[in-house]
């Protein structure tokens, strides 16, 4: 009696099982354990759901159960040509048996030429790597304040202050949280950098009104990702753009999460006329591996002198020729245009569900960034879409973010769409889903007001 051959996509879940449960020298091991050891040793600062991720294709992660999960949320948009692209592996491969670190006292093979790519997308000048996007803040920042302290001469006093904009998200670091504006990121660390000043994001009376010959930068994000995908208009970039030149202040371009072909574009201030002095880009650049970089016009960049700014780990040559990879990738590949087309499509598919669930109050963004604000906690419908195999999340208790790859497909959209509208389906049995129950917080209540006026 011939033996009954278990379905292929049975025993190929079974073999991803397998392989999470065996460490490096063949020791078994179970999600449980894993969990437990982060429970006892790791420091507390994250809220996780008792599952654990072990590799990822394309636009699918996998589960150590072997479960597929359609992602949505790219690593919060550090993803971006998906996982395990072969172009990416190969690279690292390569690099990775010819040397992985070789510290910034010499010169690489990879750093010249990524920076070369990067002035060219961006129309800038210089670059400095960083290995993240805080420290690339922190580094703009420096910048700036070294401009301003080496234009300060004869007895003239330096400039010093610092604005940003209310809604903004700018890191982890001191400086970088300093220019952060929700309260829960900064309190608990104060007191921070002296000489902030937070400005109503798109309001140019209050710009108006804070800006003057004392500050030496202003930061923003082209678009507002952690604050809820919230886009800078147009009238109020060319007025910060006009008061900086006024004023030989720095505007510096946070496009940490929104650059690097987020939008459709190179870098999301592209969409304007006029370009920043300064931006800071982290996220998707090495394709998942931890880099970011400061690019500046001449201007601005002239102020770092040798000795006044490092780094151990920015930009060695593994990481710098897997970025180089990325970026050429995405020329290649015509992924820009792939971007626009998908993200209309998807948020038109998102439009459309709008309409049929009264608690979505609004779709924003661009390309593949795109928030959903809801009138409703957006908590429970995380939860509800990692249940059925979909990663997003949420953002200040009501905006659902969007970053998906940038290699999704038509059919990795209307997957995501059946799979949402089912999720919607289920929020709108809890209480309170059909009149809206949840208050917009004054931060971006202030910001979609603003927002409106503009429009």
């Amino acid at each position: 009696m011939a033996t009954k051959k278990k379905p292929a996509k049975k025993t190929a879940r079974k073999s991803a099982a397998r392989a999470v449960r065996t460490g490096s020298r063949g020791a078994a091991f179970s999600p449980a354990t894993v969990i437990a050891a982060e429970a006892r040793h790791l420091m507390n600062t994250y809220k996780r759901p008792d599952i654990v991720f072990t590799r990822g294709r394309g636009c699918h992660v996998y589960d150590s159960e072997g479960r597929e999960y359609l992602d949505f949320l790219g690593g919060i948009a550090v993803n971006a040509l998906g996982h395990a692209h072969p172009r990416l592996v190969k690279v690292i491969r390569r690099e990775a048996a010819r040397a992985i670190h070789l510290s910034n006292l010499f010169h690489n093979p990879y750093q010249g030429p990524l920076a070369e790519k990067l002035s060219k997308w961006s129309g800038l000048d210089r670059v400095f790597f960083t290995n993240s996007g805080t420290e690339a803040i922190e580094g703009a920042l420096k910048l700036a304040r070294a401009y301003a302290h080496g234009k300060a001469q004869g007895g003239a006093a330096k400039k010093t202050r610092i604005l940003a904009l209310e809604n903004s998200f700018h890191g982890r670091t001191f400086g970088a949280v300093s220019i952060t504006y929700p309260a829960k990121y900064r309190e608990p660390f104060e007191p921070l950098v002296p000489g902030v000043e937070f400005v109503r994001c798109n309001d140019v009376a209050d710009l108006e009104a804070k800006f003057d010959d004392t500050v030496c930068a202003i930061v923003i994000e082209t678009i507002q990702g952690e604050g809820g995908v919230f886009p800078i208009t147009l009238e109020f970039w060319e007025r910060v753009r006009a008061l900086a030149s006024k004023h030989d202040a720095a505007l510096i371009a946070d496009e940490i999460q929104c650059g690097l072909g987020r939008t459709g574009r190179y870098f999301a201030y592209q969409k304007f006329d006029t370009r920043p002095d300064i931006v800071t880009v982290a996220k998707p650049l090495a394709g998942g591996l931890p880099l970011g970089a400061i690019l500046a016009n001449e201007q601005f960049a002239a102020a770092f002198k040798p000795g006044l700014h490092g780094t151990t780990f920015g930009g060695g040559p593994l990481i710098c020729a897997a970025a180089l990879e990325f970026l050429t990738v995405i020329e290649e590949k015509g992924l820009l245009e792939q971007i626009r087309e998908r993200g209309a499509e998807l948020r038109a598919g998102i439009e459309t569900l709008a309409e049929m669930f009264p608690f979505i109050r609004e779709v924003r963004g661009e390309g593949l960034i795109i928030g959903v604000d809801l009138t409703i906690d957006g908590g429970p419908l995380v939860q509800e879409a990692l249940k059925r195999g979909l990663l997003i999340n949420c953002t200040h208790e009501h905006i659902l973010r969007l970053l998906p790859p940038y290699i999704i497909t038509r059919r990795d959209i209307a997957e995501f769409l059946k799979r949402f509208e089912a999720v919607l389906v289920q929020a709108r049995k809890t209480p309170g889903a059909h009149s809206g129950s949840l208050e917009q917080p004054k931060a971006d209540a202030k910001a979609a007001a603003a927002l409106a006026a503009t429009r």
